[in-house]
């Protein structure tokens, strides 16, 4: 493409220079010529056609450089307003032709929704997409931090254990324990550890050993003193130790009977004591500060840390798995593009938020734009910045040469011809 438009400004370029010579040469063929009205008339129109096309050509050269290499005052423009000229360009670019205001009028006009929608259809189901898609969710994935996402779960989570209210637990335990009648099972449960401690034949002769001993322990006066001496010599340890164990083997027999009163009282009592919970305020107070003091004390980061862990391996394999693309990606997007197109009030959300972004980036970086001309010309040195400002403009440039020297011609005939008459 590059040498297509110098081959045409070189081939511009020849053209205005054949032209200047046609004059010159005109202009020495008709001197001898002098003195008849056509021999003047072409005369005067070669050498104004040779003035004309000589003053083009020397403007058209000044711009760029020295005409001949003369340093002739107020020549080889570009050159020395370089600096100047860039700035003027740059200014143009950042304030006129690229401004802030022209660049957002021109986001405005550009639906993207409309135009993204299509696109994004059409190509969900190719296999670019599905695996760029995956691999940017398991990059998300695998890029979590954490270390720091440890404490934020840690503090939720004692967060929500200091909020939980134990009244409404102890409410809801008691409430359970009574349906399911678990006072009941752990007294069935408390008699049977308690029989089966009493059924050890040491515990005979603990009971025995424990009742001589307080029987040893009793203080009397007269003829009571006499009865409680006359009944210890009757009934030594081993006696008093079966009769206890007989004893108490009864009262727990008769508790674990369904229809003992005594029993019936003793879980009644209980019940009415787990009812009663709910208002002991003292109690409640020492749960609930036991509570804290139990949250304070524990320390679950590592755990979580590493839960954490095993639930982000577990989330790469069940991304990564070939199911997980056909199954729930895909149809979650197709899902989440057919609800945007069936939703204008959803597309125009996201339009204004494509919009505001845009616009957005351009306002943080529109000085980027004159800063990236400014760079891209400093590169440049004289010398190819003239030729490279000929390749674009000089074919246009030498075709000012051409005409001046045609205009010229035209009016040298026309002055001739007032010269004549007059």
């Amino acid at each position: 493409m590059r040498s297509k438009k110098t081959k045409q400004a070189k081939k511009s370029k020849r053209l205005a220079s054949f032209s200047l010579a046609v004059m010159g040469i005109g202009f020495v063929a008709t001197l001898p010529f002098q003195g008849s009205f056509l021999g003047d008339l072409l005369q005067g129109g070669f050498e104004a056609g040779l003035v004309g096309g000589l003053a083009d050509w020397f403007a058209v050269t000044a711009l760029f450089r020295h005409p001949l290499g003369l340093p002739i005052p107020h020549t080889a423009l570009l050159p020395k307003n370089r600096n100047r000229i860039t700035k003027a360009l740059v200014s143009t670019l950042e304030n006129d032709w690229l401004s802030k205001e022209s660049i957002r009028n021109k986001i405005k006009q550009i639906n993207f929704t409309e135009k993204l929608l299509p696109v994004l259809e059409k190509e969900l189901h190719s296999d670019s997409v599905k695996k760029g898609t995956v691999a940017l969710i398991a990059q998300m994935i695998s890029h979590i931090n954490l270390e720091k996402v440890t404490p934020f779960v840690e503090k939720e989570i004692k967060s929500s254990l200091h909020s939980i209210e134990m009244r409404t637990v102890l409410q809801s335990a008691i409430h359970q324990v009574l349906i399911r009648e678990y006072d009941e099972k752990a007294l069935d449960y408390l008699l049977g550890k308690v029989e089966e401690w009493i059924r050890k034949s040491n515990t005979k002769n603990q009971l025995g050993n424990l009742a001589v001993r307080a029987l040893d322990n009793i203080e009397l006066d007269g003829f009571l003193q006499f009865a409680l001496k006359s009944f210890q010599n009757l009934l030594n340890e081993e006696k008093l130790g079966n009769i206890l164990q007989n004893l108490l083997l009864s009262v727990v027999r008769n508790l674990r009977r369904i229809d003992d009163t005594n029993r019936k009282t003793l879980l009644l009592h209980v019940r009415t004591e787990l009812r009663n919970i709910k208002d002991n305020q003292k109690l409640l107070e020492e749960i609930a500060n036991w509570k804290d003091h139990l949250i304070a004390d524990w320390d679950p980061a590592e755990k979580i840390t590493e839960i954490l862990k095993k639930t982000q391996q577990k989330m790469l394999s069940f991304v990564q798995d070939r199911k997980f693309t056909n199954t729930y990606l895909l149809p979650f997007l197709t899902r989440l593009l057919n609800n945007l197109k069936e939703e204008p009030a959803r597309t125009k959300i996201i339009e204004n938020w494509i919009q505001k972004q845009i616009a957005k980036l351009v306002e943080e970086n529109h000085s980027k734009i004159g800063k990236l001309v400014q760079e891209n010309l400093d590169k440049l040195d004289d010398e190819t910045l003239i030729q490279m400002m000929e390749n674009k403009i000089g074919k246009d440039l030498q075709w000012i040469r051409v005409n001046g020297a045609i205009c010229g011609f035209i009016i040298g005939i026309f002055l001739t011809e007032i010269k004549a008459l007059m």
